[in-house]
C-alpha cells in the first residue's frame, strides 16, 4: 500500500573460502592387491571368536562326522562350518536357516565364521533336522565344559517350566467331540460324491460305449473326481486325529490304574506285576477321551497350554535345572503335559546323572506340589541328601509368608502341612526367596537374547532336541563371560 524506499540489498555472510585439505584415503574401486585376512574382521574378545575356538578346539563332533558313511555325491558342507553358524546363531537370536543365509552375506561375524561362505537356507535346515541328536547332545558337552571351568557347584539348584510357543496354530486343533461330529459330516459327504461317481462313471461307459462304436477306442480311462479324494484325505486326517486323542487316554488310564495297583500292592506287603498289567489292560480297553481333549493338525504333539500371561496357546511345557552359581542349566527336557507336577523326580534325577552330583537344595514352585512329589522329596532327602523347599499354594502380589507357628510339629500334620511350616521358617524363608533369582532370569534371557520364545521345530523330538540346544547354546554364553578376554584356551590351561 506505501511505496519503499528504494535500498541496498542486504549482504549475505560470506563463506569462508575452501582450502585443500587432506582427506583420509577412499577408492571404493581399488582392486585389493593381498587378500584380506579374516582375522582382521573382528575384535580379539568377539563372541563368534570363542564359538570358533570352541567348535574348533573343544567340541567333540564325533558323532556327526560318523554320520556320512557315502564317499559319492558332490561334497557337503564342512560340518564344522555349519555347527558355527547354528551355535551362533542359537546364542545371538537368528535361529531361522533363511536369516541364517542372510547373515552369511550382511553380519561380518556370520562371515568370519563361514570363512565368507554361504550356504543357502535349505542346506543349513537339511543339517539341523540330520543332526538334531548330535545339536542337542552340545547339552551335555557344555555343561561338562562348565564343570571342568568349576561353574557348576551343585549346591543349590531351582527347577522350573515355561511354556514355549510350538510351530503350529492352535486354530489347527479340534476337540475330540468335534472330530466325531465332523468324521460323521465328512463320511456322508464322502458317500454322496461316491454316489454321483458312481452315476458319472456309468453314464461316462454308457457314452463310450457308444462313441466306440461310431468312432473306436481310444484307451482312455474316467478319473476320479478331485473332491472326493480331497475329502477322503480329510477323512483320513480326521481318523488319524482321533486315534491319537484315543490312545492318548488309553495310556492315561492304564498308568493310573497300573499305579493303584502298585499302591494297594504296598499297602498289602505283596508284588505282582501280572496284577498290575492286567489292572492296566483293563482300565485301558474301558477308557474314553474326554469330549474337550483336542489334536492339532500341524503338530500333533504340541497343546493347547495356558502361559504365564494367562493366555492359552499351542505350546510345550520345557524343563530347566539351573544351578545357583553362574546360571548354568543343569537338566533340559519338554513335556507334552501341561502340569510340571510330573517332572520333579525326572527333572532332579536327570541334573544328578548328567553332573555326577546331587545338589544339596532343590528349590521348587507350587506347580509341583503333590502327594506323591512330597513323598518324593522326603525319600529324596534321606536316600540323596537333597533338601526340597517346596511351595505348597501360592501367594497373592505383595503377599508375605506368615512366620511359622512356635511349638512342635503334631505327630497327625500331613507332609503338605510340614512342607508349608518348613517354608515359613528363617531358613525356610530365605532358601526358597532365592528360588526366583537362581532360574527365571535363565528363562528371560533365552526368551530375549535367543528369541526362544518360539520353537521352529515340530514334534516332541524336534522340541526337545532345539530346546536343549537352546540351553547349551545359554551355558556357552555364560562360558563365554566366565573366560572373559583372556579366552576358552588360557581358562582350560
Amino acid at each position: 500500500m506505501f511505496e519503499a524506499e528504494p535500498g541496498e540489498p542486504k549482504q549475505r555472510q560470506a563463506r569462508a573460502v575452501a582450502v585443500d585439505k587432506r582427506f583420509r584415503a577412499f577408492d571404493p574401486h581399488q582392486v585389493l592387491l593381498l587378500p584380506p585376512s579374516l582375522d582382521d574382521w573382528l575384535p580379539e574378545d568377539h563372541l563368534a571368536r570363542f564359538v570358533a575356538d570352541l567348535v574348533d578346539e573343544v567340541l567333540d563332533l564325533s558323532p556327526v562326522l560318523a554320520d556320512y558313511t557315502e564317499k559319492r555325491g558332490f561334497p557337503p558342507y564342512d560340518p564344522r562350518l555349519m555347527v558355527r553358524l547354528l551355535i551362533y546363531g542359537y546364542t545371538t537370536g537368528v535361529r531361522s536357516s533363511r536369516a541364517i543365509e542372510r547373515r552369511c552375506v550382511d553380519d561380518v561375524a556370520f562371515r568370519f565364521l563361514a570363512a565368507d561362505r554361504a550356504p543357502d537356507y535349505r542346506s543349513i535346515a537339511r543339517f539341523r533336522r540330520r543332526h538334531l541328536d548330535a545339536l542337542a547332545d552340545l547339552f551335555l558337552q557344555s555343561l561338562h565344559l562348565a564343570q571342568k571351568l568349576a561353574m557348576v557347584k551343585m549346591g543349590r539348584v531351582a527347577l522350573d517350566g515355561t511354556k514355549l510357543e510350538a510351530n503350529a496354530s492352535k486354530h489347527k486343533a479340534m476337540s475330540y467331540g468335534r472330530l466325531i461330529g465332523k468324521e460323521e459330516r465328512v463320511e456322508a459327504e464322502i458317500a454322496t460324491l461316491e454316489a454321483k461317481a458312481r452315476a458319472l462313471l456309468a453314464d461316462a461307459e454308457a457314452t463310450d460305449t457308444a462313441e466306440d462304436r461310431i468312432f473306436g477306442v481310444d484307451g482312455k480311462d474316467v478319473d476320479l473326481p478331485a473332491e472326493l479324494d480331497r475329502r477322503e484325505k480329510r477323512l483320513a486326517r480326521l481318523q488319524a486325529a482321533r486315534a491319537q486323542i484315543e490312545a492318548e487316554a488309553a495310556d492315561k488310564a492304564r498308568r493310573h490304574a497300573e499305579d493303584k495297583e502298585r499302591r494297594r500292592q504296598e499297602r498289602a506287603g505283596t508284588e505282582d506285576e501280572q496284577a498290575v498289567a492286567a489292572a492296566g489292560e483293563k482300565a485301558a480297553a474301558k477308557a474314553r477321551p474326554k469330549p474337550k481333549a483336542q489334536a492339532n493338525f500341524t503338530d500333533p504333539d504340541s497343546r493347547i497350554m495356558k502361559n504365564s500371561d494367562g493366555a492359552y496357546i499351542q505350546a510345550y511345557n520345557a524343563q530347566a535345572v539351573v544351578d545357583e552359581q553362574h546360571q548354568v542349566i543343569t537338566a533340559a527336557d519338554v513335556t507334552c503335559n501341561a502340569s510340571d507336577a510330573l517332572n520333579y523326580t525326572t527333572m532332579l534325577d536327570q541334573s544328578a546323572h548328567n553332573t555326577g552330583i546331587h545338589p544339596k537344595q532343590a528349590l521348587v514352585d507350587a506347580g509341583y506340589c503333590s502327594e506323591t512329589n512330597l513323598e518324593a522329596a522326603k525319600e529324596r532327602q534321606l536316600s540323596r541328601g537333597t533338601d526340597t523347599f517346596m511351595a505348597t499354594g501360592r501367594l497373592s502380589h505383595d503377599e508375605q509368608i506368615p512366620p511359622a507357628p512356635r511349638g512342635r510339629i503334631p505327630d497327625n500334620a500331613t507332609l503338605k502341612e510340614r512342607m508349608a511350616r518348613k517354608l515359613r521358617t528363617k531358613p525356610g524363608r530365605k532358601a526358597y526367596r532365592r528360588r526366583k533369582a537362581i532360574v527365571e532370569p535363565v528363562f528371560g534371557q533365552i526368551m530375549t537374547c535367543q528369541s526362544g520364545r518360539q520353537l521352529l521345530l515340530r514334534g516332541e523330538d524336534g522340541a526337545r532336541g532345539e530346546w536343549r540346544l537352546l540351553a547349551a547354546c545359554h551355558n556357552f554364553r555364560k562360558i563365554f563371560r566366565h573366560t572373559g578376554p583372556a579366552g576358552l584356551a588360557t581358562a582350560l590351561a
